[in-house]
């Protein structure tokens, strides 16, 4: 597996996760109407202590080791 496709699949990965838990599932209040099913950006971000930028470069594969 290269490189882009372990960023490629690292990214799916998140999107997955992040899709199949909802706020309630993390002790986050529900607020207002969600256009897709589960956790924000901004939300997964903030849980995991890291910055929004860098949580979406994670997803979008735009990180460098």
């Amino acid at each position: 597996m290269n490189d882009r496709e372990r960023r490629s699949a690292l990214g799916d990965f998140l999107r997955k996760q992040r899709s199949r838990l909802s706020p309630e599932d993390v002790g986050l209040p529900t607020g207002a109407r969600r256009r897709t099913a589960g956790l924000r950006r901004e939300e997964v971000a903030q849980l995991s202590n890291i910055g929004t930028s860098w949580y979406m470069w994670l997803e979008q594969g735009r990180w460098k080791a």
